[in-house]
């Protein structure tokens, strides 16, 4: 009987210690976020911020300290309060380095410009490739920390983040940040209405439709211009505290229906002025759309021979990938580059960066995230080779040229906040600064003979509703002189490109409010309007490559945004209508999001048109500090209580309750978690405290633990009770408590490698002990308790062992709505135990992913076995194969059916899956069913549903056991694979819980004639 309970507890202890090994090691698989560089913070405080920054310019610092400052006053207004702290900005000098951020958990996109979080109000951006988009982006997020510096720190008002929608949040802070003179939403409202879907305010809430920020800004601006900039805040803290419908109904005295009419028949008789036709045909054909595409084909780039077209589209679906086409069909001729293929890429820099072919159309470069910074990718269109290109002197590029004689490239290189032209030399490897101003200068091109590039320079843009504009510039190569030219002052000119025959340049620009094509004669100065779009030439965003022209035919290549697609119009410029335009008439009313003239009181749009070139902080409100970390408090949630159990025989205090914790410090270097838990009595104290440490590029953690696991029996028996000097006859309740307490010390180790690949290694010791308590209750012949006692049997001896592990891990996969559906996923792990248990786990876990749509194919390789000494193996737990998120179907093992109908020498039985080693196999056909749009056959938001054909099969076996690969047993000793098959639904409930309701045929155990019904509750693998 103690030999027994002893083998039981290893048992235990050992199942614990398989299944939670390293809680605080975040993940079995899932993508990580590598620190490919140390950062070594100062911090600057002012008035109201404090800077954290790595800055070596001193002048882009005071700029962009001048810039919060300014943007705290303007927005100040509005919001009507102030910070009753400094609050925390951290700044990084590129997106590369932002990306490594560990303030924030989640990994960074290419399309994401800042983060403001909550729990310590930060707000954490990189510099932008221009001045004007680290402006903006700075002030959208310092909206957000306004809005959270309301809503969170408020001790008298109840407000609920949950109530406010996201595009009210969104919007406002780009309707604070932009205003209501913004051509690029502009453009979004017209074809909105242009393609009778204009949303009503309730519609606003499918973010997946309707995108927030510009519907969002939209709408905010149609309600500060006709009520006024100081409703925003009431409208605003109503609706945190009440819900939108509430809060429209106490601010303006009617309903959500009512303003959603308003601001439409606003909207259209705004913009009915400006669109003479509601119909019009792009010139050119249209070689790229959802038919061989996707709704997003972005920064075209044609071969300098005309014959191929490179571009980026979501055309998989899960990812953005480079294709090649041809450029006169439009048939796509191979996929070059994709980020389920090359583990060295991070992300690929698309959103605002083009790329560039090679003057004999054999190569293809654009610009890459690997290893912490920006790198030139050159691809081979033969033969499918990619070389990585580093330029070690800028960590950060965008827009590369290649030149005409192909020796050189030229970009854009962000150097801590400033963005000049720089010159790459392919044969001395070396780079060359070709621009040393302030201000940014983007989006250069070379003319035919290779003497000049031309490429859109910032600028003040006085007495306007925004601070920047751009001009186009003409860079002499030999004598490094340049000059602007005098085009549509005030606008934003961008996108330019020479003519093959070094004549024009064609640009795009929003100098009468829309986004159309132009051309600039350089012999006569003269400036040619090519399209005349109601909705415009764009990609992602307004700094986004959007035309291309081939050096040998003049043919052009143009992004159209319609209908919320982003398609590819191929043209020559004899195809285009030119007519003669003022070069220096700009007017922004077409760009103008409505109404255009305020009703009432008008903050937004005033301050943002008397912003001045430079705040001039005096020397006093800045000071230097070095950067010390500190770890506070972030988040705590608790919930306690105490009472008393009272019964027949003893009174116990009972306590229930937990406390967690979470500490860091200002960058995120350094993370503290402590947990702990009473749940029964004082013996039922838990605890934990784990360390992370992510400054380095090794990152490492600690934790120590007590977690007490409770379990119980109970049985009836006669006893004997002296009453009174008397002995009496009694039944006895005895009811058994038995507690195992697992005390552990574990340190971990993780190294990624790049965002798809890492090692993980890892140390621990663990000690358990146990507590044997005995309640016996007494009650007579009738029933009526007489009292009772507690006793405390002697307890099982404790054990203790320790675990060493090491760990390869890949990741590229992609999830859909409940299973990933593309890429892959391995792990492959080693882990010793030593101590009262010493042996060896192993454990190899591959998983691919196909999609096409509409079908998925999923593959799983799985090997988890324990290999040592049989008498060691026998103490650990066995493994068993019949969990369904193994092998589904033999939930119920019947011995009947696989062999005859009676129980037999050869029957099939449950030993036949459970083992010390398991092997697994399972195959998956996924049809997503209900979901999104671009997925799913059936459209929901709401309801997210997969169905699924599977193939499941496994081994499970001991060490000398027989094992043979056929159908049936024919000996009790034997062990045969097993195999199910069957068809499945996964739904995803509102993202908290993955359910699997499925039926299986298990071909070991009855087949078709013994069909089983099961539910699982785990996420597809």
């Amino acid at each position: 009987m103690k030999n027994f309970k002893v083998k039981g507890a290893l048992w235990a202890a050992f199942s614990i210690v398989l299944m939670n090994v390293f809680t605080t090691n975040a993940q079995y698989f899932g993508r990580t976020k590598p620190t490919y560089q140390k950062f070594r913070f100062d911090v600057a405080q002012t008035p109201h911020f404090e800077v954290y920054h790595y800055l070596k310019n001193d002048t882009m610092l005071i700029n962009f300290i001048g810039w919060a400052e300014e943007w705290y006053h303007m927005h100040q207004l509005i919001f009507k309060d102030t910070f009753q702290t400094k609050n925390p900005i951290l700044l990084y000098t590129n997106h590369a380095d932002f990306q490594q951020t560990n303030a924030v958990s989640s990994l960074i996109a290419e399309g994401t410009g800042g983060v403001t979080e909550s729990l310590k109000q930060r707000v954490i951006l990189p510099f932008a490739p221009t001045l004007y988009q680290t402006d903006h982006t700075l002030g959208h997020e310092l909206v957000h920390a306004f809005q959270y510096n309301k809503l969170l720190r408020s001790d008298s008002t109840n407000y609920s983040i949950n109530n406010l929608p996201l595009w009210m949040v969104e919007g406002m802070a780009e309707y604070l940040s932009i205003g209501s003179v913004d051509p690029n939403t502009s453009m979004w409202m017209r074809d909105a209405l242009l393609n009778k879907r204009f949303p009503s305010i309730k519609d606003l809430a499918n973010v997946s439709e309707y995108f927030p920020y510009r519907y969002g800004q939209a709408l905010w601006a149609f309600i500060g211009k006709t009520w006024g900039d100081t409703i925003i805040m009431p409208l605003f803290e109503k609706t945190a505290q009440w819900g939108l419908d509430v809060a429209i109904d106490s601010v303006f005295h009617f309903n959500t229906q009512t303003l959603s009419g308003m601001w439409k028949t606003a909207t259209e008789n705004h913009y009915r002025q400006f669109m003479k036709d509601s119909v019009y045909t792009p010139v050119g054909n249209k070689i790229i759309s959802e038919k061989n595409g996707s709704s997003t084909n972005v920064s075209p780039s044609l071969s300098p021979d005309g014959k191929y077209l490179a571009f980026f589209s979501d055309k998989s679906i899960f990812t953005l990938d480079l294709f090649i086409a041809e450029a006169r069909t439009g048939k796509i001729v191979k996929k070059i580059s994709s980020l389920t293929r090359n583990s060295e890429i991070d992300d690929f820099s698309f959103i605002e960066s083009g790329g560039t072919w090679s003057p004999d159309s054999k190569k293809f470069a654009f610009v890459v995230y690997s290893k912490g910074r920006n790198k030139l990718a050159v691809v081979d269109i033969d033969k499918m080779k990619t070389e990585l290109v580093e330029i070690k002197e800028v960590a950060s590029f965008s827009n590369p040229e290649w030149s005409p004689d192909g020796r050189y490239m030229v970009f854009t290189g962000l150097n801590e906040g400033v963005g000049d032209l720089y010159l790459y030399d392919f044969q001395t490897k070396k780079t060359r600064k070709l621009t040393h101003d302030l201000f940014s200068n983007i989006h250069p091109s070379w003319s035919p003979d290779g003497k000049y590039i031309v490429y859109s320079t910032e600028a003040i843009c006085s007495d306007q509703s925004k601070k920047f504009c751009f001009i186009l510039t003409l860079l002499d190569i030999e004598t490094g002189e340049s000059r602007m030219i005098d085009v549509f002052p005030k606008a934003d000119n961008l996108n330019p490109r020479f003519s093959n025959d070094g004549r024009f340049i064609y640009f795009l620009s929003d100098a009468d409010g829309f986004r159309n094509l132009y051309k600039y004669d350089l012999q006569d100065e003269k400036v040619y309007r090519l399209t005349e779009y109601l909705t415009g030439i764009s990609g992602i965003t307004l700094f986004s490559p959007a035309v291309s022209v081939d050096r040998q035919n003049g043919m052009i290549a143009y992004t159209h945004y319609f209908n919320k697609k982003y398609e590819i119009y191929i043209a020559y410029d004899r195809d285009f209508d030119p007519i003669e335009v003022d070069k220096y008439y700009v007017n922004f009313d077409a760009g103008t999001l409505p109404l255009l003239k305020h009703m009432s009181v008008n903050i937004v749009d005033s301050v943002l048109s008397s912003r001045v070139p430079q705040i001039a902080l005096s020397v006093d409100s800045i000071k230097e500090l070095p950067y010390r970390p500190k770890l506070k408090l972030d988040y705590i949630s608790n919930s306690v209580g105490v009472g008393i159990t009272t019964g027949p025989s003893f009174n116990t205090t009972d306590m229930a309750g937990s406390v967690f914790m979470l500490f860091s410090d200002m960058v995120g270097d350094h993370q503290l978690y402590t947990s702990l838990s009473l749940n029964g009595e004082i013996y039922d104290f838990g605890g934990q405290l784990a360390y992370v440490n992510q400054s380095n590029k090794i990152k490492w953690g600690a934790s120590v633990s007590h977690i007490p696991y409770r379990s119980g029996s109970m049985f009836w028996t006669t006893d004997t009770l002296r009453i009174d000097k008397e002995k009496y006859q009694v039944d006895n309740l005895v009811l058994d408590y038995v507690r195992m307490f697992e005390d552990n010390v574990s340190t971990f180790f993780y190294y990624p490698l790049s965002q798809t690949r890492r090692f993980e290694a890892g140390v621990s010791a663990s000690w358990y002990s146990y507590r044997w308590d005995r309640y016996h209750n007494y009650f007579d012949a009738l029933g009526y308790p007489l009292g009772g006692r507690r006793e405390k049997l002697p307890s099982p001896p404790g054990i203790s062992f320790q675990t060493a592990n090491i760990a390869y891990v890949e990741d590229d996969s992609y999830f859909g709505m409940t299973a990933p559906l593309m890429g892959h996923r391995a792990r492959y792990q080693i882990e010793r135990y030593f101590g009262n248990i010493n042996l060896y786990n192993v454990l190899l876990d591959y998983r691919r992913y196909y999609f096409s749509k509409p079908v998925g194919f999923a593959f799983r390789l799985y090997h988890n076995g324990l290999y040592g000494k049989n008498s060691q193996i026998g103490l650990a737990s066995p493994m068993y194969l019949g969990y369904p998120w193994l092998v589904r179907g033999y939930e119920d093992i019947s011995i009947y059916g696989s062999t005859g109908n009676s129980i037999g020498y050869n029957s099939f039985n449950v030993s036949n899956l459970s083992g010390s080693r398991i092997a697994v196999v399972n195959a998956e056909l996924r049809f997503p069913f209900s979901g999104p749009k671009v997925l799913a056959p059936i459209k929901s938001n709401i309801f997210l549903t997969d169905l699924n054909l599977f193939f499941d099969g496994g081994l499970a076996w001991n060490k000398g056991d027989k094992v043979k690969l056929k159908w049936q047993t024919s000996n009790f000793d034997e062990r045969i694979p097993v195999f199910s098959a069957g068809a499945s639904m996964r739904i995803n409930l509102f993202g908290y819980l993955v359910v699997e309701p499925y039926y299986a045929f298990p071909f070991q155990n009855g087949g078709f004639s013994n069909g089983m019904f099961g539910i699982n509750f785990v996420p597809g693998w």
